[in-house]
């Protein structure tokens, strides 16, 4: 039973009693408030026991609430701590690939120079064999023109004597 309840039988039980004139004294009905007495001391362990239990069930509820915040805010702290690594792991990757494109284009500046430097190795040789052989070439021409004139004025000196005709 409510232990409400009997406190509102209990005031009842008082203000229906015959109250003695001149005073605030009341004649109550001793079995009746006896009765009351009873079930209050039978009632009150058990609101007592509800309310323990009810004090315990909260005092569960947030200890469970708490392990839950505390799980709750450890995994933030992991998830944080795991976009802190793949944030540092991407900064490396991209120092890494920046420093992997400069070596790479260190390379190619120097491919390109020792291209350079083979082609005009050949081409000083071309140029080389080339003036050798435009010499040759030109002395060769030089005498021929030089024989001609000299064999030219035999020439006409054969059309003149008469031989050639």
């Amino acid at each position: 039973m409510d232990i409400l309840h009997l406190i509102d039988r209990l005031e009842a039980l008082v203000s229906e009693s015959f109250h003695l004139p001149f005073t605030t004294n009341v004649i109550v009905q001793e079995d009746a408030l006896l009765d009351i007495i009873d079930q209050m001391r039978v009632s009150i362990p058990e609101e007592v026991k509800l309310a323990k239990r009810t004090e315990a069930e909260r005092e569960r509820m947030l200890l469970q609430a708490q392990e839950e915040a505390n799980r709750l805010v450890e995994m933030a702290r992991e998830k944080a701590r795991q976009m802190t690594e793949e944030h540092e792991l991407v900064n490396y990757a991209q120092q890494r690939a920046q420093t992997i494109e400069e070596n790479a284009y260190r390379q190619a500046d120097e491919i390109l120079a020792e291209t350079d430097d083979y082609i005009i190795d050949q081409l000083s040789e071309l140029e080389e064999q080339l003036m050798k052989t435009l010499t040759t070439v030109r002395n060769g021409l030089r005498l021929v023109q030089e024989t001609r004139r000299e064999s030219a004025p035999t020439a006409q000196e054969h059309a003149s004597s008469g031989v050639g005709e």
